[in-house]
């Protein structure tokens, strides 16, 4: 069985903005990690989610849609 190494990479640039970038982590879960450091450092200007963060939900659907065809009516 293969281990996903979860990543934070943060930019500080001489402005004072950072970047931050979560790798590893699958759905929506990156932002529960990453919500105190986040409090921590200030207003979030903008968030763009990776493809890592989609996983979670579209398997999520497929089984919401799974669920649904075999309800009783």
């Amino acid at each position: 069985m293969t281990m996903n190494l979860e990543t934070l990479e943060f930019i500080i640039y001489p402005d004072g903005r950072v970047k931050e970038t979560v790798t590893g982590i699958v759905g929506s879960s990156c932002q529960e990690v990453t919500a105190a450091i986040e409090a921590e450092l200030g207003v979030v200007i903008s968030q763009e989610q990776t493809s890592e963060y989609y996983a979670q939900e579209a398997t999520q659907s497929t089984k919401v849609n799974n669920q649904s065809a075999f309800s009783d009516w």
